[in-house]
């Protein structure tokens, strides 16, 4: 099991998660954020700090927004486990459930 982030997350981008993470395994992608299934050793620390509430243990996943469970498990099949989102950096891709997303209108 592992922790997923979902539908709240797409176009924020706030990465409070990534620093509380101590595995290093959030990932950027271009419009959401992505937690690596095999790199996850399920501590949550990052669900508490998400600002928009996004982060969701797997089993926890609301039904509105169950495709970003296999969303985030399928945006690392061609990335492998590189041990660590640091060492990677922003990844210019997005799975196609979220690149399927209209555009959130920016808050001001």
């Amino acid at each position: 099991m592992t922790y997923i982030i979902a539908e709240p997350c797409v176009d924020v981008l706030d990465k409070a998660c990534i620093e509380e993470c101590p595995v290093d395994c959030i990932y950027e992608g271009n419009r959401m954020l992505y937690i690596h299934p095999d790199e996850c050793v399920d501590c949550g620390a990052c669900e508490p700090v998400c600002p928009v509430e996004a982060i969701f243990y797997e089993d926890d996943v609301p039904e509105q927004w169950k495709d970003y469970t296999t969303a985030n498990y399928e945006f690392f099949e061609d990335l492998g486990s590189p041990g660590g989102a640091s060492k990677v950096g922003k990844i210019e891709k997005d799975h196609a459930v979220v690149a399927a997303q209209p555009p959130r209108e920016a808050e001001h």
